[in-house]
């Protein structure tokens, strides 16, 4: 296995040394001012998680144990979850901005996504319910003044677009932000939920089959088959409860900013550097 480091800031040779030590590698080196690789670590065990969050954590590194030997180009899919992930908002939280309702459907938003509401479709059918009568050009509005990309993943999409791999967004959000990025970050497939509009108001109500954790573990299955490829070839990103089922699924599972519940069970987890950090865990 291979143990990497990774800080927004650079990494002291007092820190790279101290998980050095905590991993039991026998060498651990820096790969640049920000990132530190070593070839061979320990195992990694439910003690030596804890300990490397205990060290890693209050000084804001992120740290990965990977197989060994592997390329980034040996995946052929790269899944992501919209909100908090490929973007910084919670869309439908700042849909409700608009008519005074964030905080109450920030809510149940939080509570979805921390798995504390285990029904994710009755959970949305209530924070949509909240919108109707809205004036359906909040969306856009959304879109334009709020909505913002996660850092680092325009430089993780471009590369990982260069060696070949397909791109999923697949979200518990909605179809007018997915349609929209889309084309912006030529994403191979989009799949969301759709808000019924009538005369250009929301009716509070959700078209068709809602994409909860079920259908998005479904939907990475459905594409790796499209293209080929085993799920184990792919790469899953999410933050919250719903994205656990695809993530279980694939053959890396990375939390970003995720919830306690997800990083306990991904594969990496990214608390402090962006979704480009993706591109350090493998060769290319």
């Amino acid at each position: 296995m291979s143990l990497i480091l990774q800080s927004p800031a650079p990494l002291s040779a007092n820190d790279i040394d101290a998980v050095r030590a905590i991993a039991q590698a026998p060498t651990l080196a820096p790969r640049a001012e920000t990132v530190a690789a070593a070839d061979a670590c320990a195992a990694l065990t439910p003690a030596l998680r804890e300990a490397l969050d205990a060290y890693c954590g209050p000084r804001s590194i992120d740290w990965a144990i990977v197989p060994a030997g592997r390329k980034l180009s040996d995946f052929k899919l790269v899944a992501m979850d919209m909100d908090s992930t490929l973007i910084t908002i919670e869309c439908i939280d700042e849909i409700a901005d608009f008519c005074g309702l964030k905080a109450e459907v920030s809510a149940i938003t939080e509570a979805a996504m921390r798995g504390e509401i285990t029904d994710f479709n009755e959970s949305l059918r209530r924070r949509v319910a909240l919108l109707k009568g809205l004036d359906a050009s909040v969306l856009d509005r959304v879109y334009e003044e709020r909505l913002r990309l996660s850092p680092g993943a325009e430089t993780m999409l471009r590369t990982v677009q260069a060696l070949g791999m397909r791109t999923l967004l697949v979200s518990g959000g909605f179809v007018h932000f997915t349609d929209k990025l889309k084309p912006r970050l030529k994403l191979d497939v989009t799949r969301a939920n759709t808000l019924e509009i009538v005369d250009g108001k929301l009716t509070g109500q959700v078209l068709g089959e809602i994409v909860n954790a079920d259908v998005k573990a479904r939907t990475v299955q459905e594409v790796c088959a499209q293209i080929g490829a085993d799920p184990s070839q792919a790469i899953v990103m999410g933050d919250g409860s719903n994205d656990l089922k695809m993530m279980a699924v694939a053959g890396l599972s990375v939390a970003f900013r995720a919830k306690p519940v997800v990083r306990a069970q991904a594969s990496v987890a990214f608390n402090h550097v962006g979704l480009d950090g993706l591109l350090q865990l493998f060769a290319h």
